[in-house]
């Protein structure tokens, strides 16, 4: 049995979005963060109900004996009451897709991949790929932690070994060179007037930060922030490369997914663009489903966008003169993530000694600028 695409088009009733009215537009927002944050299963528990249950029903078990000995397995009472609502539900008729789009926690990329294996008879596969699928997510997740995370140490320890300089070690300095008299060097001069500006205003620098944060985080989602921040993130040198594979990987590998599954291009299209995380892509894809709509190819609606590069738009090119669209995106996916791995590594590398240097400067700096004027203190004794 195949699905209708018109019925596929349909977004589930409970995900259809209700006009949004502009003066209370920030309200919707917080609303909606709130109800995110509050529905939101994390990638791991996704990815072990996907491989769990693909492993059930590949040993020849049913769905509803299935769900049974994974809600059993649960430590936790909530995630035990939630797989038991979800088995209930399939207990009274209900598809499997249908009991998981009602709980809120999935994407309409999961909920369309279930239901498509639910009308092909391909459910075992699509719940294989959802697995691969979150499991890629999980590792690619954990190597940019693993990146960030030195850095921003590092980065922490550089600015509290500053401010305790500047607090403590300066004044003290201060004291001596008052005493003494006599013109100071200009970088002492510099050092001083920092210190005395950040003992000043230290609490003030502290409450503009956290307003700084909180703004951000209230406003992350707001079109003019995705589009900026988005556009800043791609240019900038190095980091920028490494973030388009990111989304051409994701872009790659989930297209491979779907159009595995035989969904319509054009829905596939669709549902990629909700779950890339790239304004700068989301809105290229939008384009390329307005191409799609009036006939156009897919390779010559993508070579209008730069962040498609020639290599990707040629070999989708390919797989659509030989219908294997399938076989293309995943070559490329596995390639993309061959070379992310690579840069990945080198940014890694290439930041730690580069933090360590930054570390390093400032605290020499700060030093040479308070043992100046001993220095030429002391020549004037000769």
């Amino acid at each position: 049995m195949s699905l209708d695409l018109n019925e596929i088009k349909k977004p589930p009733r409970k995900q259809q979005k209700a006009p949004v009215n502009k003066k209370n537009s920030w309200s919707n927002i917080l609303n909606k963060e709130i109800s995110l944050f509050q529905n939101k299963r994390s990638n791991k528990k996704k990815e072990a109900f996907y491989s769990e249950l693909s492993v059930l029903l590949a040993s020849g078990m049913d769905i509803k004996s299935s769900l049974e000995i994974i809600a059993e397995q649960q430590k936790k009472e909530k995630d035990q009451q939630f797989y038991e609502n979800i088995l209930n539900e399939v207990v009274k008729g209900r598809t499997l897709s249908e009991a998981l789009q009602d709980t809120g926690t999935i994407s309409l990329y999961e909920y369309h991949s279930l239901r498509i294996g639910e009308e092909s008879g391909r459910i075992k596969e699509i719940l294989a790929d959802l697995t691969n699928y979150f499991n890629k997510k999980i590792q690619q997740r954990k190597k940019i932690t693993g990146i960030i995370t030195y850095p921003v140490l590092v980065l922490v320890t550089a600015v509290l070994a500053v401010a305790f300089m500047l607090t403590f070690i300066v004044p003290m300095f201060t004291d001596v060179f008052n005493r003494f008299g006599g013109e100071l060097p200009g970088l002492t001069k510099t050092i001083i007037k920092l210190s005395d500006f950040f003992s000043d205003y230290f609490w003030l620098f502290l409450l503009v930060v956290g307003i700084l944060i909180t703004f951000l985080i209230l406003v992350r989602k707001h079109p003019l922030y995705r589009r900026i921040s988005s556009a800043l993130l791609l240019k900038m040198p190095f980091i920028g490369k490494v973030a388009v594979k990111i989304y051409l990987n994701r872009f790659c590998h989930t297209m491979a997914l779907l159009t595995a599954s035989k969904t319509p291009l054009l829905r596939s299209v669709q549902l990629v663009k909700q779950m890339i995380g790239s304004y700068t892509f989301e809105k290229a894809l939008t384009d390329i489903e307005s191409d799609i709509l009036h006939g156009k190819s897919l390779h010559v609606s993508m070579s209008r966008f730069s962040v498609f590069d020639k290599k990707t738009t040629s070999l989708v090119r390919v797989g659509e003169e030989i219908n294997r669209l399938d076989e293309i995106f995943q070559k490329l996916s596995n390639q993309y993530s061959e070379e992310l791995d690579y840069q990945m590594g080198m940014l890694s590398n290439l930041l730690e000694p580069i933090m360590i240097l930054l570390v390093g400067l400032l605290v020499a700096v700060i030093l040479i600028a308070m043992y100046l004027p001993l220095f030429q203190l002391s020549t004037s004794f000769y």
